[in-house]
């Protein structure tokens, strides 16, 4: 052990005869413990938040979709269903029809919603139909719906009431003069059998149907779709899966993952989760000034000591070591305890669920390795920042006077 590190522990173990700065050592080790932990613990609440958001985007998100690379739609072949039902990592695949649409029910009005017409294997694709709250999943070739609970609610329209019907618009291609509304759109009435409830932004944005009502409402071809997406096998890498699909569909596509297809929404909580990070940060730098404090305040209070110390030949960088590494001591060591402590509260809270968002929901959060990482980083180069400061305070004239 260095000369340097045995006089640091000695000093940051012992009390000092003065007890204010007892007392301030005492509130700069709490402030490090503290502040740990509660970066830790915020961090453990987004990482909650982010996988409980995510899980619900999973429900409706194939593992790949293949878009059309230019335009709404791509025609497929059925030399290329033939290759897509012999692909290796595939285990379903679903042809989608997608569009936005107008909807009308009764005297009320909704513009931003999207049909999304699927085929009978979108149910093997996707678990859509186990969030359905209201009424069942829909029948093909019929003209029955399933909604979004934000739809529903806005139109205020239930289930399975077949006196009033649905009405679903979509504009029609073409020129000319409009002289009445079945010239300017396509119009399809429907009954709503279900209603499903996701989250706000997915509640509020489809209306599920039938396939071919919406390849007729749109003016489709046979072999037109606007994607397909697809559910892989058990164990297969998405790299083969892109590989395989792309040797079917070519250039015509563009294959997205779970995350490329809310992008967005991945890049809003990555954003909300830095900017936490980076509050929580600024107030654990406010908690190293009182290590900063106390080490000057112990410098001061080993003054003689120290000059001893320089007479019997100690170098000053040797002295200086000796309080940066108490500083150090103290962030490090603070900051295990911290985390400790934070890992001990966010696992009482995945246990006992302690705090409540509604009385039946308790607050996510996620014990993730990479956390502990991020925090004791932080708290090390921080700590190792401010006893740096601290240190370097002591100067050859302050030893020798």
């Amino acid at each position: 052990m260095s000369f340097s590190l045995y006089i640091a522990k000695r000093y940051l173990l012992s009390k000092s005869s003065n007890n204010a700065i007892n007392f301030i050592t005492i509130i700069a080790a709490i402030g490090v413990v503290l502040g740990s932990a509660s970066l830790f613990i915020v961090l453990s609440g987004f990482a909650g938040l982010k996988d409980f958001t995510l899980q619900f985007t999973t429900i409706i998100d194939p593992d790949l979709k293949a878009e059309a690379s230019t335009g709404k739609s791509f025609l497929i072949s059925e030399d290329e269903f033939s290759k897509l039902n012999q692909l290796e990592s595939v285990a379903y695949y679903s042809k989608i029809i997608e569009e936005r649409v107008f909807i009308t029910f009764e005297d009320k009005s909704y513009p931003n919603g999207y049909i999304k017409g699927v085929d009978e294997n979108f149910k093997f694709v996707s678990t859509i139909d186990s969030v359905v709250v209201m009424g069942s999943w829909l029948t093909q070739k019929t003209n029955q719906v399933v909604s979004g609970w934000g739809i529903a609610n806005t139109l205020s329209f239930g289930v399975l009431d077949y006196g009033k019907r649905v009405n679903i618009y979509v504009p029609k291609p073409g020129k000319g003069q409009i002289t009445s509304a079945k010239q300017a759109f396509n119009t399809f009435n429907a009954v709503s059998v279900g209603v499903f409830d996701v989250n706000e932004n997915l509640n509020d944005k489809y209306i599920y149907a039938p396939i071919d009502m919406a390849r007729a409402l749109l003016n489709y071809k046979g072999n037109e779709v606007s994607s397909i997406e697809f559910k892989l096998k058990e164990n297969v890498s998405e790299e083969q899966a892109r590989k395989e699909i792309t040797s079917v569909l070519g250039g015509k596509i563009t294959l997205k993952n779970s995350t490329q297809l809310n992008d967005a929404l991945y890049k809003m909580l990555n954003t909300e989760n830095l900017a936490v990070y980076l509050i929580f940060t600024l107030v654990l730098i406010i908690a190293l000034f009182n290590v900063i404090g106390s080490i000057i305040m112990m410098i001061l209070d080993k003054k003689n000591t120290l000059k001893t110390l320089y007479n019997l030949g100690a170098t000053i960088p040797n002295i200086r070591k000796i309080f940066f590494l108490q500083g150090s001591l103290m962030s490090i060591v603070g900051g295990i305890i911290g985390l400790i402590l934070g890992c001990v509260i966010v696992w009482l809270q995945k246990t006992f669920s302690l705090v409540l968002i509604t009385p039946s929901l308790p607050y996510p959060v996620t014990l993730k390795g990479e956390n502990l990482i991020i925090v004791f980083i932080t708290i090390s180069v921080l700590g190792v920042i401010a006893s740096k400061i601290a240190s370097v305070r002591i100067s050859k004239n302050l030893v020798e006077n």
